[in-house]
């Protein structure tokens, strides 16, 4: 968010997404329009990969997209204890690192943040929108229970949150704790990913206030700092998915700690600071 090329008009701070335009009922925002040019450059950049891996014909590229990709399904393979099970997880967790990745590395552009609309910036950073971390927090955990009930059934996985009080009156109320901490987790993703990269905007922006036209010497170090964070948000929403996915299909009957030592020590630690 290259914002002292404005410095003189002061740093622009907005909580919110600003709406830019308006196509019948669907308002279109700043962080949207940013987020189809990430999207495209991602799509892009897959069947470029893909296309060069067919033709035989590799380049710095492309081989790095390959080596992410192997390297990240890895992790699945490990995290789920599967490679068929890894194989149907990877394709939404691998999707999640790619794209908020390229997301977070486009909004350090020069051009994200002082071109304007109507006064308004006219991109953003999808990431810093909260209603984007939020819609990626309910897909991921819609799919941990869509896998609970696959491996468990319906009402196996209802198990999980409630039983009968006065015959199971701990498993009710450990029930009851596993529920609030299945919405928790959901508000933990949400939030860690979209305060971390709206913290990193609304730090370049007044930095760049701050250091006026001296800012192209002293925002550098900011701007690679953000990209180092970029990438490691991107994991940890990569790895937190796989792992919320890898727990819902975990058997019921061993106690979550013991679930958590399953998994190999990356996602242990990670799946801890979620507060799993």
């Amino acid at each position: 968010m290259m914002s002292f090329l404005l410095a003189s008009d002061g740093p622009h701070v907005s909580l919110v997404a600003e709406p830019i335009f308006q196509i019948g009922p669907l308002q279109i925002r700043n962080s949207m329009l940013l987020g189809l040019l990430g999207t495209a450059l991602m799509l892009w950049l897959f069947f470029y990969t893909v296309q060069r891996a067919r033709q035989r014909r590799h380049n710095r590229l492309s081989i790095a997209i390959l080596w992410g990709f192997e390297t990240l399904l890895g992790t699945v393979e490990e995290v789920m204890g599967s490679r068929e099970q890894a194989r149907r997880v990877a394709p939404l967790s691998l999707t999640i690192f790619f794209l908020v990745l390229i997301n977070n590395w486009l909004e350090l552009l020069p051009f994200v943040g002082p071109v304007t609309w109507h006064g308004e910036p006219l991109l953003r950073g999808l990431a810093s929108d909260l209603s984007f971390t939020a819609a990626l927090a309910i897909i991921t955990m819609v799919t941990a229970q869509i896998w609970a009930i696959r491996t468990h059934g319906f009402f196996g996985n209802l198990g999980r949150y409630f039983a009968n009080p006065f015959t199971q009156p701990m498993h009710a109320f450990e029930g009851f704790l596993e529920l609030i901490a299945e919405f928790s987790r959901l508000i933990a993703l949400a939030m860690r990913l979209f305060g971390n990269i709206f913290g990193g905007e609304v730090l370049l922006a007044v930095m760049g206030f701050i250091t006026s036209w001296a800012a192209p010497l002293a925002l550098p170090p900011f701007m690679l700092l953000e990209l180092f964070v970029g990438a490691v948000q991107a994991y940890v929403f990569f790895m937190l998915a796989t792992v919320f996915v890898a727990l819902g299909a975990a058997p019921h009957e061993i106690e979550e700690v013991s679930e958590l030592n399953e998994l190999p020590a990356p996602a242990q630690s990670v799946a801890k600071q979620a507060g799993s």
